[in-house]
Parts: structure tokens; sequence; C-alpha cells
């Protein structure tokens, strides 16, 4: 069970690590938040994005897709440490395997929408993926089968189940159908 902080004292990223285990859970601004466990199409949907970037990245020996709630420094002092659903980031950023939270910003960080997300949360952390150094954001909505792909804060594309999903940069030749993430 997560409890909430003490209102005078400011948790750590390092201190959040000692804790181990403590369940869905971010730190934001140094104050652990509780997250809901996700749901079945979530979980589909995560796993789907995870295994076509991990076996495109493995084929090319790119780097590290990373899923299942992945924390990633995106601020320091006080500390916010973000639970992304999928990310990817290259050898070139991070040479080693990840064994713990991310410090180096990942290029593409996956979002996937939940019914209790609020848009206002959604881009409160989309601007601070990018202030945090991440290339691309995109924001998968299940109700509407559609995905938000972001260059910028505020530079976005959305994308119909009948647009094709393009890696860049690092991910460059990468493509996924849209349609085929909303498919049975």
């Amino acid at each position: 069970m997560v409890v909430a902080q003490a209102e005078s004292k400011l948790m750590t990223g390092e201190e959040l690590l000692d804790m181990g285990d403590v369940g869905p859970a971010e730190l934001v601004e140094g104050v652990l938040v509780p997250m809901s466990p996700t749901q079945g199409e979530h979980g589909i949907l995560e796993a789907m994005l995870t295994t076509a970037l991990f076996s495109f990245a493995a084929q090319h020996r790119l780097g590290w897709v990373l899923s299942g709630e992945v924390g990633f420094y995106t601020q320091r002092t006080p500390d916010t440490i973000r639970a992304v659903d999928v990310a990817f980031v290259s050898k070139e950023r991070q040479p080693e395997r990840p064994t713990s939270f991310l410090t180096v910003a990942p290029e593409l960080v996956i979002e996937i929408v939940s019914p209790s997300d609020r848009w206002s949360e959604i881009r409160k952390k989309i601007g601070e993926y990018f202030a945090a150094g991440v290339d691309r954001v995109w924001i998968v909505e299940p109700e509407r089968h559609k995905v938000a792909v972001f260059s910028g804060p505020t530079k976005m594309i959305e994308l119909a189940e009948a647009d094709t999903l393009r890696g860049e940069g690092a991910l460059a030749g990468f493509e996924l159908a849209v349609g085929d993430l909303f498919t049975d």
C-alpha cells in the first residue's frame, strides 16, 4: 500500500528506489503519487507496442525498449520520476543495459491513455518529457482508435486507423499500422 509523504519531507528518487516495490506510483516533485493498476486494453496495447519496437530495435541493434511503467527522471531537486508505459533509448544515449530508473532521456516515450487519465495531466507529462530531452512522444488513445504523435510540447499530428506510425531518428525505418493496434 502506498502512503502519502509527510508534508515537510520531500522524497528523492534514491529513497524511492530503496523502498523497493511500492506498487504503481510516480514521484512528482518529491511527493509519491499512487496510480491505479492498468486495465486489459492498456496491457494489450503496451504489449503490442513493446513487441513491435523490441523486434525492430533488436534486429538492428539500436538500443533498449523498456515497458511496464519504467521510471524516468524528468526533473531533479525536487525529483520527479514518471512511470512511462513504453520507452526506447538508443545505445548511443545509454550504452549499457539500464538497471535502475532512467537518468538519460529516451528518444521515444509512449503513453497509453486510460479511462481515468485527464488531458491536463497528460499535457503536463508531455511538457516534462520534452524538457528532459525526449525527441518524440506517442499518445495512444484506445477509445478513439487514434495515436497523437508529438515532436515538441505543442507540435502534434493525429493518426487514425488508416495511418502508419513511423519511427524517426534512431528508430528510422520502424513502421506500424495504427489499425493493427485496435484489431482483435
